[in-house]
């Protein structure tokens, strides 16, 4: 790789060999995309979303394809923090990049659990997934109204000793002052968007696609609105911002960027493509050269 061009960047005071981070609930822990590239390329891995216990998922279709991206019903589908701690951390160590652990609860103290268990692990950040149904509101998300989000991330900024990333959803009520509520709860850093809630209907059953009803849409489709919501972020909050949303090309990467991005996650392209960020980062280079730009913190926020 071309060393003439500065791809390090800092994240809530971590650093990144560069900004490419495979996002939670499209990489697994790293080990089955590494027998295709080295993954070690990548600046950081966040894990598959994790919860306290053990959960087995959602039945019925899973996966659907869109137009231009793919609807999801998946259900966090994981080992459990305890077994991550275990067993995860240790897959994912030697992959020498930054460790970034997902996860997500249905309650208060599910939340603070977790979390306290994560803090303390080997682990290098905590990402934060508020976009989780509060089991003791009427399955209302924690990332809806901005009181609730901030109230469940001050309790895990609490017992949380790590770099505390809050993951976004982009169904909150008002985007900006769900970001502006987390920051001032101790947010170190936020990344957005998580999914959209969608919907598809197969017309020949004449029901539901997913047995849930409703389901998280991700993929290049929804690019130009998650853009337009990290730039609107960017603008207001003083921690850093890691942009997440259809980012299929290198193209992509200085786009989020550009609109105030510290870093990015890449998540729907690995299905399209299992080599993507080692295709992404390849591009990214040349593309960087191509366009005069030797270190790619210059050009954060321009826009």
């Amino acid at each position: 790789m071309n060393h003439n061009v500065n791809l390090a960047v800092k994240v809530a005071g971590v650093d990144f060999k560069n900004p490419l981070i495979a996002a939670s609930g499209t990489f697994g822990f790293g080990e089955e995309y590494n027998e295709l590239y080295d993954v070690g390329l990548l600046g950081g891995i966040s894990s598959k979303g994790l919860t306290l216990h053990p959960k087995d998922g959602n039945e019925g279709i899973r996966v659907w394809e869109t137009a231009s991206g793919m609807m999801n019903s998946v259900g966090l589908q994981n080992p459990g923090v305890e077994a991550f701690i275990d067993h995860g951390i240790a897959q994912m160590r030697h992959f020498g990049n930054v460790l970034i652990a997902n996860m997500g609860g249905h309650s208060m103290e599910d939340y603070i659990t977790g979390a306290t268990m994560l803090s303390n692990a080997d682990i290098d950040m905590l990402e934060l997934n508020i976009s989780c149904p509060n089991v003791k509101s009427g399955g209302m998300a924690f990332g809806i109204k901005a009181d609730v989000a901030k109230e469940v991330v001050g309790e895990v900024r609490k017992v949380c000793a790590k770099p505390l990333i809050v993951k976004l959803s982009p169904n909150a009520e008002n985007i900006v002052d769900m970001a502006l509520a987390c920051e001032e709860a101790g947010a170190d850093a936020l990344s957005l968007v998580n999914t959209f809630q969608a919907m598809a209907i197969d017309i020949h059953k004449r029901k539901p696609v997913f047995n849930n009803v409703y389901a998280g849409l991700s993929g290049a489709a929804i690019k130009p609105i998650a853009l337009r919501m990290v730039h609107s972020v960017c603008k207001k909050v003083q921690v850093p911002v890691i942009g997440i949303g259809g980012i299929y090309t290198a193209e992509d990467v200085l786009e989020f960027v550009m609109a105030g991005a510290a870093a990015v996650q890449i998540g729907t392209v690995n299905f399209n493509n299992p080599l993507a960020g080692a295709d992404i980062l390849d591009d990214l280079v040349h593309l960087c050269q191509k366009e005069g730009i030797s270190d790619i913190n210059e050009i954060r926020g321009i826009c």
